[in-house]
């Protein structure tokens, strides 16, 4: 059984002391913030993820023990007393940066729900406990993470030395074990699990001079947990490895540089040298929190002293003559041409032509086809959906991703599947395009409150890791396809119009400020800020196609239209006014990103899913981005026909499904405002009510124009969305799936004249604008066949 210093169950606390170690084993009660403060300061508890998770544990013992929330008469007044609980704790040890940065996810979990929409105290507490309770669960299952990657790093390592073991016998410096993490370790870590793969044959640790911590903590940790091991000296190691007994190093760290180099405790640059001598593979153990690719090498990493009587003096007696000065750092920074690999929980980062590169390797690092299987089956919440954990091998996991942006699984078990999605630091397609990971919380808020006000269309998020980045949702089965794909194999779905209007009107009504009060209205605007996703749509769509962006691309066949629309004065200025339009007008929690490839269907059901484009903004963009995909499928279906398949009634559905989507959003919407427009403080009902003179007809007024400037914004974002699709960055199927590239310039061209006339035209209804394309489909020359 692993070693545990903390043992928690809700609402108590209990901390290994390691003062006494290893002699005597005495756990501390820490029942309030006040005894873990002292716990902290007087080094019951060290290491750094060890602190933090104490403290964390510690408040939420406190909160659950004194009435959860129940003391507090507002969710303001808990949320302020969890934030003065947590500075107070900072002050404990202000330079552990875990412990400060813990400090600060915490607060703003008790702001975020202390905002909520009809939040109390309770919920406040309730939030706050879980959080920290994650923590400590997060912190395990990296540490494991990083030990099952170590013993797989370490498998290779020897493999490519043509050394074939059953049985590993490693070395590792200090302590990195339970004591200083919340469980199971780093480096220690990679030994447990090397033990539990039934893979290890001996591990030596080294005593850590000049503060032993490898005699009194690791061999404490080996010892308790039963393993094979053997306390030596720190200057016994090179005698240790020339004899043979060394097949392998692992050591922790407390910094890792962008180049590799690494700071860890005094003596681990002599292994290093040492293990190098011998042709012993050398590793560092860290989790990713531990790698700084700010700092360029090890000569910027800043190493402490520690005082002189560690050295001079032991157990309170003086051992070395008064005079003599002494040289006591407390870490030596080993070169990264010295280290094998460095191990991280999220896999081993290797040297490619003899250099790491830290800051690729933090932001390309994503589940595959395999790890997605480890993840899932380390969750048991999660395997629920799949099936037992011993079955992982034999789950099937298939990569869906679009390849634009996200990584995409489907992972199918016994017992069911699940989706899981992970986003990157940067755009997949253009990686120098940094977004921040924050998005995949936008979307997972997203899916989850569309979901509570439109069940039938968004399907359920299981779990959301802001750590990992990444999502696990419903698994839409077959014969659930994506829309776009389905359209461009000759699909129609008569019910999508109808499904995609209700799913609209409700989502876009109720988080407006129609429906709700100012006061819930901006609480929920702020939790979807999203300004990278913002920021990319901003330029993707209203700036690049109408200047030489380096991400652009279009069919050369369409080169004078592409050029024109360079030097396009009216659309220029069009399209900045859109721009404006869509940053400053915030008026309801879009999806963001509507298209077809974003849209799950049968021909009865309907799932938005992809909602990383989520914010708030105006109601148009939403209607009018879902139009502009239906016309740009219409107008590619003349490059999918051929003589013996005209796709005349698909053409004919798509036609009327333009129209239907429009008609049907509109009557929802207006008969939502309605039924619920009372409720909200835009048209308020002092003002509007029937009650009030001349109120009903002041509401008709205001639902007419209303609509009319919804209706005429929908048209032009419509056409900036067809535009940016032809000549921009991320293509669309509809197009690329026609493999005559001139037979495509033809329908390239016909859709792009139509988006320039969407944006700048009005039109005065919907069936005006399916006229239009119908007769922009039948504007130059004609694809193969005859298809009019």
């Amino acid at each position: 059984m692993v070693l545990k210093a903390i043992k928690y169950e809700r609402g108590s606390l209990k901390l290994l002391d390691q003062r006494r170690l290893p002699l005597e084993e005495t756990w501390v009660s820490v029942d309030s913030v006040q005894t873990a403060w002292s716990a902290i300061k007087d080094m019951v508890v060290r290491g750094a993820p060890a602190i933090a998770i104490a403290a964390a544990l510690a408040l939420a013992a406190q909160l659950v023990a004194s009435e959860a929330g129940l003391q507090f008469s507002s969710a303001k007044e808990a949320a302020q007393h969890v934030e003065e609980e947590l500075e107070y704790l900072v002050t404990s040890r202000p330079t552990a940066v875990n412990l400060s940065d813990a400090a600060h996810k915490l607060c703003a979990v008790a702001e975020k729900a202390a905002s909520a929409s009809g939040a109390d105290a309770s919920a406040v507490i309730d939030a706050v406990v879980e959080s920290c309770e994650a923590m400590l669960e997060a912190d395990v299952l990296a540490n494991r993470a990083l030990g099952k990657h170590g013993v797989e790093g370490l498998q290779r390592a020897l493999q490519a030395r043509n050394q074939t073991k059953d049985k590993l016998q490693l070395l590792t410096h200090c302590n990195t074990g339970s004591l200083a993490t919340a469980e199971y370790g780093t480096a220690l870590g990679v030994i447990r699990a090397t033990a539990e793969a039934g893979k290890l044959e001996h591990a030596y640790c080294t005593e850590t001079r000049p503060y032993n911590q490898g005699a009194r903590l690791t061999a404490y940790e080996l010892v308790h947990d039963g393993l094979p091991a053997t306390l030596i000296c720190d200057s016994m190691a090179a005698a240790l490895m020339a004899e043979g007994r060394v097949d392998a190093v692992v050591v922790g760290a407390d910094r890792v540089a962008a180049n590799g180099d690494t700071a860890n405790k005094i003596g681990t640059y002599t292994l290093a040298v040492l293990a190098s001598f011998h042709n012993i593979p050398f590793f560092v153990a860290a989790p990713t929190t531990t790698l700084d690719a700010k700092l360029a090498g090890g000569s910027d990493i800043t190493i402490e002293h520690r005082p002189a009587n560690e050295l001079t003096h032991f157990q309170g007696k003086q051992v070395a003559p008064d005079g003599i000065d002494v040289w006591n750092p407390c870490f030596d920074v080993t070169p990264a041409n010295l280290i094998e690999g460095i191990i991280t929980d999220k896999g081993v980062l290797p040297k490619k032509n003899g250099v790491f590169d830290v800051q690729a390797f933090m932001q390309s690092q994503a589940l595959d086809t395999e790890t997605v299987k480890d993840y899932l089956a380390e969750r048991q919440e999660l395997a629920f959906h799949v099936g037992p954990s011993d079955t992982k091998s034999d789950w099937q996991v298939q990569d869906v991703g679009d390849g634009n942006i996200n990584f995409v699984y489907i992972v199918k078990g016994p017992k069911g599947a699940v989706c899981l999605k992970q986003g990157l630091p940067f755009v997949r397609i253009a990686q120098d395009w940094p977004l921040t990971q924050d998005r995949v919380r936008c979307e997972a808020d997203a899916l989850r409150e569309q979901h509570r006000l439109c069940p039938e269309h968004v399907p359920v998020v299981y779990h959301f890791d802001a750590r990992n980045a990444l999502i696990v949702m419903q698994y839409l089965a077959p014969p659930h396809v994506i829309l776009r794909k389905s359209i461009t194999q000759g699909g129609i779905y008569p019910k999508l119009a109808g499904h995609i209007a209700h799913f609209l009107a409700q989502t876009l009504f109720k988080s407006s400020l129609l429906a709700l009060t100012s006061t819930d209205y901006r609480a929920l605007a702020e939790r979807f800020r999203n300004g990278d996703m913002c920021r990319l749509t901003e330029q993707v769509i209203f700036t690049d196609p109408y200047y030489a962006a380096p991400v652009n691309s279009h069919n050369p066949h369409i080169d004078d239209l592409a050029c024109s629309l360079r030097s396009d004065q009216e659309a220029k200025v069009a399209v900045s006014r859109l721009k404006a339009k869509f940053i400053e007008r915030g008026q309801a929690l879009l999806h963001g990103d509507m298209h077809t490839g974003s849209l799950m269907v049968t021909q009865d059901t309907t799932y938005a899913i992809d909602a990383e484009f989520a914010m708030y903004g105006p109601i148009a963009f939403d209607v009018g981005k879902f139009m502009a995909n239906l016309l740009l499928a219409f107008f590619a279906l003349d490059g999918h026909c051929s003589a013996a398949d005209t796709r005349t009634q698909q053409r004919a559905w798509l036609y009327q499904a333009v129209v239907d989507v429009w008609q049907l959003f509109e009557a929802e919407f207006l008969q939502l405002w309605g039924e619920q427009g009372h409720k909200g403080d835009a048209y308020p009902a002092p003002l509007f009510a029937d009650s009030v003179p001349q109120g009903q007809q002041a509401l008709k007024a205001a639902q007419q124009a209303f609509m009319a400037e919804l209706f005429t914004d929908a048209l032009k974002f419509g056409g900036a969305v067809m535009i940016r699709r032809i000549v921009g960055i991320a293509h669309v199927d509809d197009f690329k799936d026609i493999q005559d590239e001139a037979v495509r310039g033809v329908c390239e061209a016909r859709a792009l004249r139509f988006g320039r006339r969407l944006l700048l035209q009005w039109f005065d209804d919907v069936q005006a604008v399916v006229q239009a394309a119908e007769k922009e489909r039948h504007v130059g020359k004609k694809p193969c066949h005859n298809l009019s």
